[in-house]
C-alpha cells in the first residue's frame, strides 16, 4: 500500500515524521517485542529526530528494545561532520537510553582501509542480527531521485539488488566515497517511508510517484507499505 501525506512545510514534516516514529517504535516493540530502525541524514531526517527527542513520545519508548541501523553513510573519518552518525548522535540517540550495543554504525574510514571493506563488515552486522526486516526503513530523496546512495545511472545502483550493502565510488555528491544499503535490503522493509521538503524536491517526488524507471526512488517499496511525507513545496508537480 502506498500513501502520500502532504504538510504544510519542512518543519511540519519533520514534527509530524518524528511523531509517527514515535509512535511507531511504541507499537512494533508492543507487538513484536524488538523494533528495527533504519534512519536517513539530510536536513529533514535529522530534524525529524530533533523533532521526536523534544516529544513527549520519546519517554513512551523502551529504548532497550529499539536497534538502529542506517541506510547509508558517507566513508570519511568517524569524527567528520558530514557523517549521518553523528548527527543523529548529537539529537537523538546520544539523549535517549538507547544502548550502544543496539546502535548499528556504519564503518568509518577510519576502521577500514576502503569502503568495500566497510560494506562487508555491515552485511555481517546485518546477517548477525538475523537479517531483519525493518520495522521503518527512513529515505531521504535528492533532486535526481537518488535514496541512500543508489543514485540514478549509477552503476552501483545497477548491481544494488545483489548483497545486502554496497560501496559507492564516484558518487555524484560529495563525499565521493560511501556505503550503502542495497535495494534489496531497503525494500526488505516492512514500511519504507519516503521523506521530501522543498521545490527542488518537487520533480524527484512526481517522478517517483509516476514510477520513473530511471530514479532509484520509484524502486522503493516496504512489504506492507510505502509512506510518502512530503510539503507543499515537493509536492507541487504530482
Amino acid at each position: 500500500m502506498r500513501s502520500v501525506v502532504v504538510y504544510a512545510n519542512q518543519q511540519a514534516v519533520a514534527d509530524a515524521t518524528g511523531a509517527r516514529l514515535g509512535v511507531a517504535l511504541s507499537d512494533v516493540i508492543a507487538q513484536r517485542g524488538v523494533a528495527h530502525v533504519v534512519l536517513t541524514g539530510g536536513t529533514v531526517g535529522i530534524g525529524l529526530l530533533a523533532s521526536l527527542a523534544s516529544s513527549p513520545l520519546v519517554g513512551l519508548i523502551d529504548w532497550t528494545s529499539v536497534h538502529v541501523w542506517w541506510g547509508d553513510e558517507r566513508f570519511v573519518g568517524a569524527r567528520d561532520a558530514d557523517r549521518n552518525e553523528g548527527q543523529a548522535q548529537r539529537v537523538l540517540l546520544g539523549i535517549v537510553p538507547l544502548p550502544e550495543e543496539n546502535i548499528h554504525r556504519m564503518g568509518s574510514a577510519d576502521e577500514f582501509p576502503t569502503a568495500e571493506s566497510a560494506a562487508a563488515a555491515y552485511a555481517a552486522e546485518v546477517a548477525a542480527h538475523g537479517t531483519p526486516a525493518w520495522d521503518v526503513l527512513l529515505l531521504g530523496v535528492g533532486p535526481d531521485g537518488h535514496v541512500a546512495s543508489l543514485f540514478p545511472g549509477h552503476p552501483v545502483y545497477a548491481a544494488a539488488d545483489l548483497v545486502e550493502a554496497v560501496a559507492v565510488h564516484d558518487s555524484p555528491k560529495p563525499p565521493p566515497n560511501r556505503v550503502s544499503l542495497s535495494l534489496a535490503s531497503i525494500n526488505r522493509a516492512r514500511e519504507v517511508w519516503v521523506v521530501a521538503a522543498g521545490e527542488a524536491k518537487a520533480a524527484a517526488v512526481s517522478g517517483g510517484l509516476a514510477g520513473d524507471k530511471n530514479l532509484p526512488v520509484a524502486a522503493v517499496a516496504g512489504t506492507e507499505r510505502t509512506l510518502w511525507l512530503i510539503d507543499a513545496s515537493a509536492s507541487t508537480e504530482i
